[in-house]
């Protein structure tokens, strides 16, 4: 009975020492410092923050490129440690305290990348990979109302790229194809892509009661336009970002697959307010000219890309300079600003506050969730609205990534996409970057 005491006792003692050690500041300090961190080459980057023994800790490294400080904060208990190197590529470090290591630190260091951040409203002109099926419809005939289309098995998101052996880029070229095989009473051999597959089909077409023309039975599309905001561009190749999501079909919702395109200056010329359950809009009219500023190569989950026309000069007379870029795990929640036009080509600055951020490894859109703040956007419309996306996000001097969604039943807040997905998009690479420098 006694030993049976005496275990209990003991029992509850060892569970009060470890949750007194969970609970522990220092032990709590020493498991968010992180085994592995990417910095850029000669800028400082925080490495833990401690109040605790963690001031009492040394650094270990073979390479005497590694730097590492720890410098009390001004009016704070609290000290902040920090690395940097000159060095590409792949390093390690070891934190020791009285000599004895503690925790084993990879520290991948990058080239400093800068872009120059957007703002400018931009019109979008896309042209798709072949047609996209949008629909079926029904040929009205003797035997009956049917859809040549539906019934060969095309599917509503389905991209025609062939006929016949014919490449197929315009809605122009299909027509006089379906003319000659309905003349002469035989099958069209259709190729499409679905899902990245190609499949054949075989359709007939029909001639409609009353006209000489034949018919697919099929709705079909083949560009798109709209608005958004350039994010960024590099100076030097000319590749640039915009949008900062993907664009898809406004009626099949599936990504458009871009042959090519055009980004064209555009203006504000009204906005319709954003509120609950409606995330407004801003009206814009492609520029006088038609002044066509780049093309269009890619379509992605991060937005729109390509290169800019060489004599372009895109200018948004708030930050002109090529600016430092940082990845997922630098943001910090807290104030930050946006480039964006709510009025004509002005591109204007305004506050908002990262509310969230979410360290990325691997690629993702919602990366941040972002609140307008500034009285003056809150009031023009109501937070974030259509045709803002792709407006920069700058932090502390750093491009830190682009607004991309709105909530439905919150116009005032969104989400963002961390800014080195875009760049390894545009093929600003700074993955790239990374494998060459290890």
């Amino acid at each position: 009975m006694r030993g049976d005491t005496i275990r209990k006792v003991t029992g509850i003692f060892l569970l009060l020492f470890l949750l007194s050690l969970g609970l522990s500041t220092t032990l709590k300090e020493w498991v968010s410092v992180p085994t592995s961190i990417t910095v850029f080459e000669g800028e400082k980057t925080e490495l833990f923050r401690t109040n605790g023994s963690m001031k009492a800790v040394t650094v270990a490294t073979n390479d005497p490129s590694l730097a590492f400080s720890l410098e009390t904060e001004k009016n704070y208990p609290s000290s902040v440690a920090s690395i940097s190197s000159e060095e590409l590529g792949e390093q390690q470090m070891s934190l020791e305290v009285a000599g004895f290591p503690i925790k084993n630190i990879d520290v991948n260091v990058l080239p400093k990348t800068e872009v120059i951040p957007g703002g400018q409203s931009i019109g979008v002109k896309l042209n798709t990979e072949g047609v996209l099926v949008v629909g079926h419809h029904l040929v009205k005939t003797a035997d009956g109302d049917q859809s040549p289309g539906e019934k060969a098995g095309i599917e509503i998101g389905d991209m025609i790229t062939q006929i016949d052996g014919h490449e197929i880029q315009r809605m122009s070229e299909v027509a006089d194809l379906v003319q000659v095989a309905g003349d002469e009473g035989r099958a069209l051999e259709i190729k499409v892509k679905r899902d990245q597959q190609t499949q054949i089909k075989e359709l007939t077409p029909l001639q409609a009661e009353g006209e000489h023309s034949y018919r697919m039975g099929l709705y079909i599309r083949d560009s798109a336009a709209g608005v958004g905001t350039l994010t960024f561009y590099d100076p030097i190749s000319k590749k640039y970002g915009a949008l900062g999501h993907v664009i898809s079909d406004v009626d099949t919702m599936k990504p458009i697959i871009v042959h090519d395109g055009q980004i064209i200056r555009s203006a504000v010329t009204s906005i319709e307010k954003g509120s609950n359950g409606d995330p407004g809009e801003k009206l814009a009219s492609f520029a006088q000219g038609r002044d066509v500023l780049g093309s269009i190569e890619k379509n992605s989950s991060f937005g729109i890309f390509g290169t800019l026309d060489s004599k372009t000069k895109l200018k948004n007379d708030i930050h002109d300079n090529q600016m430092p870029i940082t990845l997922s795990n630098h943001v910090k929640e807290g104030p930050a600003k946006i480039l964006t036009v709510v009025n004509g080509e002005d591109v204007e600055e305004f506050d908002i506050e990262i509310v969230s951020s979410v360290p990325q490894r691997e690629p993702a859109t919602k990366g941040m969730v972002i609140k307008v703040t500034d009285p003056k956007l809150l009031e023009t419309t109501g937070g974030i609205v259509q045709g803002m996306s792709g407006s920069p996000i700058i932090q502390d001097g750093k491009l830190v990534g682009a607004v991309t969604h709105v909530f439905v039943n919150d116009p005032t807040s969104g989400y963002g996409c961390h800014i080195s997905w875009m760049l390894e998009e545009a093929g600003v690479n700074i993955e790239m970057k990374k494998a060459k420098a290890s």
